[in-house]
C-alpha cells in the first residue's frame, strides 16, 4: 500500500520581538564604564567585593549587549530563529537588537528584475518559436521564502521558464484571420495571463509578481529560414 506524501508545513511571516539597538548601545557603554570603574578601584585597597561585582556584572552586560546587534537597511528584513524554531521577521530599519542566542538571517525584500533566456517552444499549432520574458518580482513573505523552498531565487527562475513554456504553447504565434488570441497580436492578454500563471506558481514561496512582459517573440531559426526560401515556380 502506497504511503501518502507528507504535507508541507506552510510558513507564515509574523513580526519578531526585537528592540532598537540604540538603548542597548548605551547599555554597552555603561557596562564598559562599570568595568573600568571596578578595575580602577582594585589598587585602592579595602574590600574588593564591590570591584569584583562591578567587573562581573559589567562584563556580562557588555557580552549580552554587543552580541545582539545587527543592522537593517531599507527594504531589508531579518528572519529570527531560536534553536531552529521560527520566531518572527524584523523589517525595521537601522540598528536593531535581539538576544544573542537568536539567529538572524537577512533577506532582501527589494524589487528584483529578471530577464529570461530565449526559450524555444512549440506554439498551439506546433510551430517552433523563440520566446523570452522580463519579470519584476519581490519577496512578500520572508518566512515562506526562507523555509518553504530550498532557494527562492533559483526557484523563481525555474518557474519563470516553466510559465513561459506553458503560455507559449497555449496560443498560436499569429493568426492571419485575426479570429483568436495570438502571442504576436495580443500582448496585453498574453502578458496578463503569464503574470497570473507565474503568480500561482510562486505564491507558495512567498514571492509576489509585480509585472510580466514578453521581451522577445519570433519564429525559431529553422522556420524563419524556410520562410525566406522562395516557392518554386511552375511552368504552364
Amino acid at each position: 500500500m502506497a504511503k501518502e506524501p507528507i504535507a508541507l508545513n506552510v510558513s507564515k511571516e509574523q513580526p519578531a520581538s526585537t528592540l532598537s539597538g540604540y538603548p542597548m548601545l548605551l547599555l554597552a557603554l555603561l557596562a564598559i564604564v562599570m568595568d573600568g570603574y571596578g578595575i580602577a578601584r582594585l589598587p585602592m585597597g579595602g574590600s574588593p567585593v564591590l570591584s569584583i561585582v562591578l567587573i562581573v556584572v559589567g562584563t556580562i552586560l557588555f557580552v549580552l549587549a554587543i552580541g545582539g546587534f545587527y543592522m537593517l537597511q531599507p527594504n531589508e528584513a531579518a528572519v529570527i530563529t531560536l534553536f531552529g524554531d521560527y520566531r518572527g521577521s524584523d523589517r525595521s530599519t537601522g540598528l536593531r537588537w535581539v538576544w544573542p542566542w537568536m539567529i538572524r538571517k537577512k533577506l532582501s525584500i527589494r524589487v528584483n528584475n529578471f530577464t529570461s533566456d530565449r526559450i524555444k517552444v512549440n506554439d498551439l499549432r506546433g510551430n517552433p518559436i523563440e520566446i523570452a520574458a522580463n519579470v519584476v518580482w519581490r519577496v512578500s513573505d520572508t518566512a515562506q521564502a526562507m523555509f518553504d523552498v530550498a532557494d527562492y531565487r533559483k526557484f523563481i527562475e525555474v518557474q519563470i521558464e516553466s510559465a513561459i513554456r506553458t503560455i507559449g504553447s497555449k496560443y498560436p504565434y499569429d493568426d492571419i484571420e485575426h479570429k483568436e488570441v495570438t502571442l504576436r497580436g495580443d500582448h496585453d492578454v498574453v502578458n496578463a495571463e503569464l503574470e497570473t500563471e507565474l503568480q500561482e506558481r510562486v505564491v507558495g514561496a512567498g514571492i509576489s509578481i509585480d509585472e510580466c512582459r514578453l521581451m522577445h517573440l519570433a519564429y525559431a531559426a529553422e522556420i524563419a529560414q524556410a520562410m525566406l526560401i522562395p516557392a518554386p515556380t511552375t511552368r504552364s
